[in-house]
């Protein structure tokens, strides 16, 4: 999955779909018919080289040039499994389906040339349990045999995944009739369950492996997604309406000091807690208050011009809204920048950004099991700040803390 996410989206958008095209039918295409189809009659003629085909298609003087070239093809394929995890964590991350972790960027040129260490590490820890696990192993088959199984079981259940994912697409988005969307997918379907079903018998000599993983990846996601959408719930219980925050400051005005405060809250038109906090301890506003909402679009991109939206409403308070695609950067500096050209004056220098530090409890509140609800806990906890995320000024954020019942 990783590594034709990797080709069909990192590498389209580096080298053009032509490119990736002309690779496809006039190298990779060709030279694997020729190899299938050598394996094939190999076996036609001699069953015995069941056990290895590949290796055993070359003769004695070409063993080693194929293994040599057989560990570069795999140097290279490993190379698009982790760059290709790096993408996909950065858009889980921006989707709200992974913790906030750290991203490098290792280009200037290249928005998606990026380093996620948590992800590198991970894939570094997981191999070598792998490996030595398989090795490790008491079981019927090789630990060769046992590896394959698992890459059997993953690759079948990849193709079948991806053709019900076309049935929709062409389904939901290109808008086919039900007649040419099911022929097509149908077309492909019958082989991907054959394979599939196959593959099944492969479970037990390793084939289990890659299923536990994607189950628990599955689970992580899953339990931060639902945990974020309650802990927003939550919040939005203990919350006033802005209007109804207004109306009250109005009525008694509290004292206002120099200055720009920022708080940052995931809905526009519910009073930021951290607002009420500070409130209620230190009982003034600064001149010049922003309410400021960062979305994440499904889209790759939002164009700049598009990004920020602003409203004025009176007495010093703005809100503002920061739209970013999946594939995009948050950024405060850029947002504080497209405020300047809307007319909103907000320098990064004289602004202190309000932001919330929630402490999470598990309950037996309704939402999910306890279970998760610590792990989603432990998950949050242990998040990139919300300072290094957003690239904040670490000594310009006033954190205000608050303990929530799951």
């Amino acid at each position: 999955v990783v590594t034709g996410g990797e080709a069909l989206y990192a590498d389209l958008r580096h080298f053009g779909h032509r490119a990736i095209q002309m690779a496809w039918f006039s190298v990779a295409l060709p030279c694997l018919l020729l190899n299938y189809f050598g394996q094939g009659a190999l076996l036609l003629r001699d069953p015995a080289a069941a056990e290895n085909p590949f290796y055993h298609l070359a003769p004695a003087w070409a063993l080693f040039p194929l293994i040599g070239l057989a560990t570069a093809a795999t140097i290279i394929a490993s190379q698009a499994v982790i760059s290709g995890a790096f993408s996909l964590t950065r858009q889980a991350v921006q989707l709200g389906y992974s913790p906030r972790l750290r991203i490098e960027h290792t280009s200037s040129r290249e928005i998606g040339q990026i380093y996620v260490p948590a992800v590198n590490w991970g894939l570094m820890v997981l191999t070598c349990v792998l490996v030595l696990g398989f090795h490790a192993a008491n079981t019927e088959q090789p630990t060769s045999s046992n590896i394959a199984g698992a890459y059997g079981v993953a690759l079948s259940t990849l193709m079948l995944i991806t053709t019900l994912m076309f049935y929709v697409m062409s389904r939901e988005v290109w808008r086919w009739s039900f007649a040419r969307a099911a022929t097509v997918s149908g077309l492909f379907l019958w082989v991907d369950v054959l394979f599939f079903g196959a593959n099944m018998l492969k479970i037990r000599y390793g084939g289990w492996v890659p299923l536990v993983i994607a189950a628990a990846i599955f689970l992580l996601m899953t339990t931060w997604k639902r945990g974020r959408e309650i802990l927003a719930k939550r919040m939005l219980e203990k919350t006033v309406p802005l209007k109804m925050l207004l109306a009250d400051l109005a009525a008694e005005p509290p004292i206002r000091v120099p200055g720009t405060a920022v708080f940052m809250y995931g809905t526009a038109d519910h009073t930021p807690p951290a607002l009420v906090h500070n409130l209620a301890h230190n009982k003034v506003l600064h001149e010049k208050v922003v309410f400021l909402t960062v979305v994440t679009e499904d889209v790759p991109h939002v164009e700049p011009r598009e990004r920020v939206t602003m409203r004025h409403i009176g007495k010093g308070f703005h809100t503002v809204v920061a739209r970013y695609g999946f594939m995009d950067d948050p950024d405060i500096d850029d947002v504080l920048g497209a405020c300047r050209v809307k007319t909103l004056d907000i320098r990064m220098e004289g602004t202190t950004f309000f932001l919330g530090r929630e402490t999470l409890v598990a309950s037996d509140r309704p939402g999910m099991a306890q279970w998760r609800e610590q792990l989603f806990a432990f998950m949050s906890r242990n998040a990139l700040r919300a300072t290094a995320f957003f690239k904040i000024p670490a000594n310009q954020v006033f954190e205000v803390g608050t303990q929530v019942e799951l």
